[in-house]
């Protein structure tokens, strides 16, 4: 199968390898797709100077990033960043503000809040020391209500978040529907909205750039220490150029929700995913991406808070020696070979 187009870059060059890779009778909708991945990436690399470093799109709203003084993002882009850190994602330097509406007479400034110092207990036990003696000794006496954790909670860090999505394909656990009304606010979707939806897409891409960290041979951050199983050495380099991208399976991904319904009962985008993740994986990540994009949430730390899984059902943690969902008949084989068999790597052949 062949996908024209003329991108001198690694992403292009794994896209024609897919394609030459890709059986003969590959339908035609597998081609469109791979044909506007290809496209998409050429646009990008054309625009390049206006790009946001974090969401890869085009700045909508300029800002500009104090002390450090980089105007690489786009304003939203660069909020929800410092809700997980307030580094700089270019220098590493501390942002204390962010000053945005840069095209209008007086740009505005916002300013990041500090961390908070001290923990929450302390506090609590101040206010009650506040009290006058009677109402304290009453308040003392009172036995205080367990907090019951509830899962998908707001992370301290990056990493943390990264372990808890990590959790959710290691249990297998689905996130609870919510339906679509005037309260909820919940939306339905349709590959029509993502073709003219701009801030749809956007949050796709926000949603899908983190969610692929969990997987390990995506993640150059990931644990380098992890043992990889014997493979092909010409299979695993193959291999090996296409996971280590994911920069290709977020566009690839993309291209797929513009053409069909995520989850529709054709199970298209089902069956071209599941090549790079797994059938498991990938019926649970589709999953949750249509939650967070039926969600009314445009940050990722919002849809952490408010996002339900039923944690008190069993599950059934997939073996770790036996890939990911290998108890299951119709896990199919990932194209994505060499990795660690677990919940979140593919398994080797």
């Amino acid at each position: 199968m062949a996908v024209a187009g003329k991108v001198a870059s690694p992403i292009a060059s794994q896209i024609r390898q897919y394609a030459m890779e890709t059986d003969q009778n590959t339908d035609d909708l597998q081609r469109r797709v791979l044909q506007s991945t290809l496209d998409e990436i050429a646009t990008r690399q054309e625009d390049a100077t206006d790009c946001c470093v974090i969401c890869l799109e085009s700045i909508s709203e300029a800002c500009e990033a104090i002390p450090c003084q980089h105007r690489n993002f786009d304003y939203l882009c660069l909020l929800s960043w410092l809700e997980q850190s307030p580094k700089c994602p270019l220098c590493k330097a501390v942002i204390s503000q962010v000053r945005h509406g840069l095209d209008e007479p007086i740009a505005k400034t916002y300013t990041v809040a500090e961390p908070a110092s001290e923990p929450r207990a302390p506090q609590i036990e101040r206010r009650r020391l506040a009290l006058p003696p009677h109402f304290r000794r009453r308040h003392s006496q009172l036995r205080p209500y367990p907090r019951q954790p509830r899962y998908g909670t707001t992370s301290s860090s990056p990493s943390d978040e990264i372990a808890k999505r990590r959790d959710v394909y290691r249990h297998n656990r689905y996130s609870k529907h919510v339906g679509s009304n005037r309260l909820s606010r919940y939306r339905e979707l349709t590959p029509a909205a993502f073709c003219s939806d701009s801030d749809l897409v956007s949050r796709a891409r926000m949603w899908i750039r983190r969610e692929l960290r969990v997987f390990s041979f995506l993640n150059p951050d990931a644990d380098q220490t992890e043992p990889r199983p014997e493979v092909n050495s010409q299979r695993d380099a193959v291999d090996r150029r296409r996971a280590n991208n994911a920069e290709f399976l977020l566009e690839y991904i993309i291209a797929i929700l513009k053409s069909v319904d995520i989850m529709g009962s054709a199970g298209q985008a089902e069956e071209m995913i599941s090549d790079f993740l797994g059938r498991d994986n990938t019926r649970l990540f589709l999953h949750e991406l249509r939650a967070w994009l039926r969600s009314p949430y445009t940050k990722l730390a919002d849809w952490d808070r408010a996002v339900q899984y039923d944690v008190s059902a069993p599950s059934s943690p997939r073996a770790e020696s036996g890939g990911v969902g290998s108890s299951r008949q119709d896990q199919r084989q990932p194209k994505n070979v060499g990795a660690r068999p677990i919940t979140t790597t593919p398994r080797s052949t």
